[in-house]
């Protein structure tokens, strides 16, 4: 299964004993600084500096679970708030020994999550002096920022049209489970503890267990975590865990399932704090719902046998929703991918009433790539969000250039000299591409590259994951440099550089253009001095990074990504194309930020963060299964057909400046089919209240399986339990999905759907067709009048007009008398027509 330190000067005297809450009661603090004092710093300003003692929620949490404290939970609380105290005490200790009165105002000191303090400095000579100083960790200029989420829970409407609908954004997914198959979870997480968690109380309807282990105590099921367990005996017996690596506990070594879960039903407003800065404030979809944890996905990927003995603990430990961001490799063997052991354990989750989603995958944009495959699922697409981020260099000739790079800026207005790896490297190294990728600070002359930047190249060492963005960023830190600019290999080309979505704590820019970084190496080059042997002699070439955190908006979005798998839809591992419409829906996907686990050894470039901005199919499903415990808590009695229908029939085609939906391919961008993004994208919004729904239950999906091309009916009795029904439908399409996808339409064709009025009140549909192009398409009746909870049946003809030997598409629209939008897609590939 797959996955869908600073320099410090030594001159300055200086003695810190770390602070902990056990220090509290048998320690005391030292701290003596020497001042130094540096003209060149950058004017007065607010500066937010963090230190290195751990925050009053990092040592509450140790001393809670230290299995060697004897520590009652009153004396731990009565231990946090003196812990505060101290905190707090030691920042004013650490201002006045450090600084004049009057050269500053402590605004804040923050103690919670960070251990650290604000302070309005007046004076412009004392950044480097708290910069040198004992137990700082890092310093940061204040910026005015916009009150937002990171970001998707706006950017779907969700804050102001979902959430005060179900009590507001606490509230919103009360009373629902989300079951993860995943990674496990990282419980310490603020999106995952405290806050609105507190609020939770047991679910009598949940029966699932909290298995404790290493970094997983008893207290990770906290209420919002409601239980927890892990599943590995494959993988233990195939021999590829690790217990000292992948833990035998239901704790995420990964990063994975943590941030699936987080944008699920992490808690709301959660501060995104990477490498020091914030990024904004994060919330789950959902961020009222309650959390169950199946850990069957490791670093090393997983074993089918592992996520199914997850799946089947899930629904019988009462789970209301699961959520896989996962699935096969490949097409499973057989006669039928619909028949896979997965795919049949989930069609029994869908059975037991436990809505399912799951990642289409990231093979796209090939067509037919994707990897979930049933009508009892649904798959979900990956788009790109409205959110960007962009970084520019400007050049000492006044010419700028955009990269990318999650960095902070140069520091001040003035530009700083620019050297070339390979110029500031020891004349005995014996590899030049290793110098030249800034893989390791032994190769670098020190003098040399202080406060300079350095420019790396991207070699195919990335590439082949030899060398890393994360391995340069800590290269630079360590030789004293001001900063890095990576530029592209000519061999390489614009490529889709790796590492690109990680946070820094120097300054850097990624030129991932060829035109770009030789623009770069052509001013550089003509602004170094050499001497008649070539070697670098003087460095003239001046540039400034600015600041690559700040995100930007723009209107076209989403786009679908070009990772994202595409259909249509598969039989079988002949590819042969299927009746059924995948993916279903859309959600974001691209660039995501949320939860993750410090010590993760999933992603080198990560690890050490409690927030990651990762990218996939996998990152875009739990955005659905959020929606989906939103929709559960307005309508618990829906099936989870007709929640997957209320997704489909109100998701847009639209972007938000008005104009179709686009979808990347291979360096192109064209408008998106419903084999990119399903019904379109997500509207939570509309999904509440969608009027009409299309409905199915087991028995339909059994008669759906007797009707595959191919599966005869002892297959779907070792399949399913049961054979198939005297009286069978005639084709797949017949299944009553809230699409239409004919495979192969030969003449015509009759399809029948029903749809249930969900709204409650009695209300009159006209219905409207898009052809596709070479198929007519008749519906009657054209005006449905349906009363409040009843259904109605449809009938359509599609009647093949023209041969195209390939899938044209359309749809058909129902507009109610109450502003209800019910739209179906159309995927029609005509084989041959009557005139044919």
């Amino acid at each position: 299964m797959k996955r869908k330190g600073s320099l410090r000067n030594p001159l300055i005297s200086r003695t810190s004993v770390p602070l902990t809450m056990s220090s509290i009661f048998s320690s005391v603090l030292f701290i003596s600084f020497v001042i130094i004092v540096d003209p060149l710093i950058a004017e007065a300003k607010v500066l937010i500096v963090l230190m290195d003692d751990e925050p009053v929620f990092s040592s509450k949490s140790k001393e809670a679970h230290s299995r060697k404290s004897n520590m009652t939970p009153h004396r731990i609380e009565e231990a946090s708030l003196a812990y505060k105290e101290r905190l707090r005490t030691s920042h004013d200790v650490f201002l006045e020994s450090l600084l004049l009165k009057d050269t500053y105002n402590k605004l804040y000191s923050y103690t919670h999550l960070l251990n650290g303090f604000a302070v309005n400095v007046q004076s412009k000579e004392v950044l480097r002096t708290l910069k040198n100083a004992t137990g700082v960790r890092s310093i940061h200029e204040d910026v005015k920022m916009e009150k937002l989420t990171t970001h998707t829970p706006r950017f779907l409407g969700i804050p102001t049209g979902v959430w005060p609908i179900l009590g507001g954004a606490e509230s919103s997914g009360e009373g629902v489970i989300i079951g993860f198959i995943d990674t496990g979870i990282n419980p310490l997480h603020p999106s995952f503890t405290g806050g609105s968690s507190a609020r939770f109380t047991n679910s009598s309807k949940f029966k699932g267990k909290c298995v404790t282990g290493e970094k997983f105590p008893s207290t990770a099921c906290n209420g919002k975590i409601v239980g927890a367990q892990y599943f590995a005996r494959a993988a233990i017996a195939a021999g590829d865990f690790n217990a000292t690596r992948d833990y035998a506990s239901p704790y995420d070594a990964d990063g994975h399932g943590s941030h699936t879960a987080s944008t699920a039903a992490g808690n709301y407003q959660i501060p995104v704090i990477a490498n020091d800065f914030n990024y904004g404030y994060a919330s789950g979809m959902a961020p009222g719902a309650r959390i169950a944890v199946y850990k069957a996905l490791y670093t090393f990927g997983g074993y089918m046998s592992d996520v199914v003995a997850a799946v089947d603990q899930a629904v019988e430990d009462g789970v209301d929703i699961l959520s896989l961001s996962i699935g096969p490799s490949s097409v499973p063997s057989g006669p039928s991918a619909f028949l896979n052991v997965l795919e049949m354990e989930l069609l029994f989750a869908t059975k037991a009433g436990v809505f399912v989603v799951q990642a289409a995958g990231n093979g796209g944009p090939s067509p037919s790539s994707i990897l979930s495959f049933s009508p009892w699922i649904t798959s979900v697409a990956a788009s790109i969000i409205d959110r960007k981020y962009k970084n520019s260099i400007i050049l000492g000739n006044g010419r700028s250039f955009s990269g990318t790079g999650l960095a902070p800026p140069t520091a001040g207005e003035m530009p700083y000299r620019i050297v070339a790896a390979a110029d500031v490297s020891h004349r005995n190294t014996t590899s030049v591409l290793e110098v030249e990728s800034c893989q390791h600070p032994e190769h670098f002359i020190l003098s040399s590259v202080r406060n300079k930047l350095v420019i790396c190249t991207y070699t195919f060492d990335f590439e082949y994951e030899a060398a890393s963005i994360a391995a340069v960023a800590n290269t630079i830190q360590k030789i004293g440099a001001a900063g890095f600019i990576i530029t592209m290999d000519p061999d390489i080309g614009s490529e889709q550089v790796k590492g690109t979505t990680m946070t820094m704590q120097v300054p850097a820019i990624i030129l991932n253009n060829m035109q770009s970084s030789r623009a770069l190496w052509e001013y550089y080059n003509s602004n170094t001095i050499r001497s008649t042997s070539g070697q670098a002699v003087g460095f003239a070439a001046r540039a400034r990074i600015l600041d690559g955190r700040r995100a930007f908006f723009t209107q076209q979005a989403p786009i679908v990504a070009s990772y994202s798998s595409r259909g249509p839809d598969v039989n079988n591992a002949l590819l042969q194309t299927a009746d059924v419409l995948k993916p279903n829906v859309m959600a974001p996907g691209s660039s995501i930020w949320a939860a993750w686990s410090p010590n993760s050894e999933g992603d080198p470039s990560i690890k050490g963060q409690n927030f990651a901005l990762v990218s996939g199919t996998s990152m875009a499903t739990p955005h659905i299964a959020g929606v989906a415990a939103l929709i559960k808590q307005k309508h618990p009695r829906w099936s989870p057909a007709a929640i997957t229908s209320a997704m489909m029939t109100t998701a847009s085609t639209f972007d938000h400046s008005g104009s179709p939906i686009l979808a990347q391919l291979t360096n192109q961008i064209a408008p998106a089919t419903p084999f990119d993004f399903g019904a379109g994208f997500i509207n939570p919004v509309h999904a509440i209240d969608p009027g009409l729904v299309f409905d199915s239950h087991f028995e339909q999906y059994v008669q759906f399986l007797c009707a595959v091309p191919g599966v005869d009916e002892g297959s779907v009795r070792r399949a399913v339990g049961t054979g198939c029904p005297t009286k069978r439908r005639a084709w797949c399409s017949d299944l009553n999905t809230a699409s239409v996808t004919i495979s192969n339409l030969v003449g015509s064709r009759k399809v029948i759907r029903s749809v249930t009025n969900v709204s409650g009140r009695n209300e009159v549909y006209r219905v409207t067709v898009r052809q596709p192009s070479g198929v007519k398409v008749t519906v009657s009746p054209r005006v449905v009048v349906i009363n409040g909870n009843a259904s109605k049946h449809l009938r359509i003809v599609l009647t093949a007009i023209k041969a195209t030997r390939t899938y044209t598409f359309g749809e058909m629209v129902l507009h109610g008398s109450r502003k209800h939008v019910v739209r179906v897609p159309i995927a029609v590939c005509v084989s041959t027509s009557l005139k044919s």
